[in-house]
């Protein structure tokens, strides 16, 4: 490897890390205080940076904010996976009441907080006033709700069950439900062990009337 690759690598690192914590960043700042008062500034000094590091990652604000919107969701989808994964390399049996469980983990178990949720609904409140937003956004909860359907089809193959709609309309099902329960859950002032186990019990109802035995 050449001085020069050693150095574009480095650059590339400087540059990932960079963009991270713009993001980390910008998370806080839009739960917060919202996407229309989170300023460039407010960002940038939140994540230690000049405005200079900013628009050398990023062209606009929206930019980095339908960014951030995809890293929430494939987070989101990550944490299952890995969590459906383990499971498999464990051996664990999955019977018609486990499979119930561990569909709740598609969503119950991601680990969102309280600044999850005011973020996630930030973005949806954004791209209702915003067309351009809301296609860019459309696009991405297609495609988690594309991930999840695969995760609910595969954990039904695996444990012998059928389902009572396609995966993608029970996927479907399953985000409305998570995302009102989450919504309600975090207005109402509860914790988050408090919402998590909420949202658990509401998509258990949901995985109930959705899961069937063959």
């Amino acid at each position: 490897m050449t001085d020069t690759q050693v150095a574009e690598i480095a650059t590339s690192r400087r540059r990932e890390a960079t963009r991270q914590r713009l993001l980390d960043a910008a998370a806080e700042v839009f739960a917060e205080v919202g996407l229309d008062a989170a300023s460039v500034e407010a960002i940038c000094e939140r994540a230690g940076f000049t405005r200079g590091a900013f628009y050398s990652n990023f062209a606009t604000k929206d930019e980095l904010f339908l960014e951030l919107a995809g890293r929430v969701s494939r987070e989101r989808v990550a944490v299952v996976t890995e969590r459906v994964a383990e499971l498999a390399r464990d051996g664990v049996e999955i019977t018609a009441q486990s499979a119930l469980e561990m569909v709740q983990l598609v969503l119950g178990e991601t680990g969102d907080d309280r600044l999850g949720i005011l973020l996630m609904s930030e973005i949806r409140n954004h791209a209702l006033r915003d067309p351009a937003l809301a296609a860019a956004h459309l696009a991405q909860d297609d495609e988690l709700r594309r991930s999840v359907a695969q995760i609910i089809a595969d954990i039904g193959d695996a444990g012998g069950l059928s389902l009572r709609v396609p995966p993608e309309e029970a996927a479907g099902l399953m985000l409305t439900v998570w995302e009102s329960a989450t919504v309600r859950a975090t207005m109402a002032g509860l914790d988050h062990e408090q919402v998590r186990g909420l949202t658990n019990a509401q998509l258990a109802g949901v995985a109930q009337l959705l899961i069937e035995p063959r």
